[in-house]
């Protein structure tokens, strides 16, 4: 945001750059205008918010879908757009905003929104838009930094703002780019849920990156490499992380454990860091760049919340099948991974108001629902129940845990197991995975 001025011919050659990457950036936004769209869940709940004063921003990992779905929310609109994830002026010292602004209305002329693209690689963003806010632009903003999300948001734009995340497709969303029509009645015809539970395995394994669905790309080739990109890119480069083999190490030891618990001491001398501190920050990098998510054990007491052991979950299960070791993954952590992302997806956010649950004999439930301080469901996961030993032992934790948390609505999400069962005066609810997958 420096007003110092440079040389003619420094500033004539910036400028000369502002304008190309203008014009070449409109010819991309219009052909991306042009393309077939598959509409996302969230699209009518940010519509409502277009014609207001509040500066949008749409945040989620790259490639998910952000920007498509900021340009669509924004088509048949007078808008201007810029990506700032622009190889040839990423992180330019001689930047000018300023400039930037007169090069857009040079090439747009008049218009009434303004999109930035990756907002999040302009040094002092948040000085330049709350300048453009003020002068009374209507601008919706899109990060790939969870970072954006939360107490720098917040203090950047002090409530001047509604933040939206769009992350890789919900099952839902890979049936729309499938071509499927859910009809709920027809769904309990054998022959047609056949053809929705195959679709469901498709999902459980190659994820819901828009690319990867709508295209049919080959999951490894594709994820296993924008995995390694948004590694370097978004945490190695951003960060200057000096030891990127040990990055590398973590990034990967982590999709190949997803579900799993983990305490900072054990990953610290497993992965031979210098210190758990260190881990601990490279495991906030992870989780800023959209790639990992860490759980929370629920508990009252928040001091005994940050000391007990955590879980790893993954953005995608594309990326668990993209980068898992030679081994097929485990469907059943499959399975819970896209609950957790749907749970997510849902609008639950980890560790506020979604955690995990041991209870006092040890046994584990899956996922705790919270609304302010009311604790709404516990929900299990379990692909098959193959012996009545597996039943008993994931049903007792169920309903251990809702006796020692007052919790009546109990949830056992499975492939396809449709059944309600009493156990004295409490009851649990066997779900097929699709049919709560499907729920509004």
């Amino acid at each position: 945001m420096c007003c110092t001025k440079l040389p003619i011919f420094v500033q004539y050659n910036i400028n000369n750059m502002l304008k190309s990457a203008v014009i070449r950036q409109k010819e991309e936004k219009e052909r991306l205008l042009s393309l077939l769209y598959i509409k996302r869940s969230k699209a009518d709940q940010i519509q409502k918010w277009l014609d207001s004063d509040l500066i949008k921003v749409i945040l989620g990992p790259r490639r998910s879908g952000k920007s498509v779905f900021a340009l669509m929310m924004l088509r048949g609109q007078e808008f201007a757009y810029f990506n700032f994830d622009d190889e040839l002026l990423a992180h330019r010292k001689d930047f000018q905003p300023d400039q930037l602004l007169q090069e857009l209305h040079s090439v747009y002329g008049q218009f009434k929104y303004l999109l930035l693209d990756e907002i999040q690689n302009l040094p002092d963003w948040e000085l330049f838009v709350n300048r453009l806010h003020r002068q009374g632009y209507n601008i919706v903003l899109t990060g790939s930094n969870a970072r954006l999300l939360g107490r720098e948001l917040a203090t950047a734009l002090t409530g001047r703002h509604i933040p939206i995340e769009i992350l890789p497709f919900n099952f839902q969303e890979f049936l729309r780019a499938k071509n499927y029509q859910v009809d709920q009645p027809e769904l309990r015809v054998p022959e047609k849920q056949g053809q929705l539970l195959h679709l469901l395995e498709q999902y459980l394994v190659s994820g819901g990156y828009p690319e990867v669905v709508v295209k049919d790309l080959d999951v490894r080739s594709y994820l296993g490499v924008l995995f390694d990109s948004l590694l370097f890119q978004d945490v190695v480069k951003r960060h200057r992380v000096r030891f990127s083999n040990q990055m590398g190490h973590l990034g990967s030891y982590l999709v190949n454990n997803v579900t799993s618990p983990y305490s900072a001491r054990r990953l610290t001398q497993k992965l031979d860091f210098n210190s758990s501190h260190t881990l601990e920050k490279y495991l906030g990098y992870l989780v800023e760049a959209y790639l990992i998510f860490t759980l929370q054990r629920y508990s009252p007491q928040a001091g005994q919340r940050l000391r007990s052991s955590r879980k790893i979950y993954v953005v995608d299960n594309g990326f668990v099948t993209a980068k898992g070791v030679p081994h097929s993954p485990d469907t059943g952590q499959l399975m819970e991974n896209l609950v957790f992302m749907e749970l997510v997806k849902r609008g639950f956010q980890p560790n506020q108001d979604l955690f995990y649950y041991q209870t006092r004999q040890q046994h584990q439930v899956d996922f705790v629902l919270k609304s302010g301080s009311s604790l709404l469901e516990l929900i299990q996961v379990a692909y098959r129940f193959d012996r009545t030993e597996t039943e008993d032992r994931e049903i007792k934790a169920l309903l251990e845990a809702g006796r020692e948390l007052k919790v009546d609505r109990l949830t056992i999400l499975t492939w396809d197991r449709d059944e309600v069962v009493q156990r004295g005066s409490q009851v649990v609810c066997f779900k097929p995975l699709w049919l709560w997958l499907l729920e509004k």
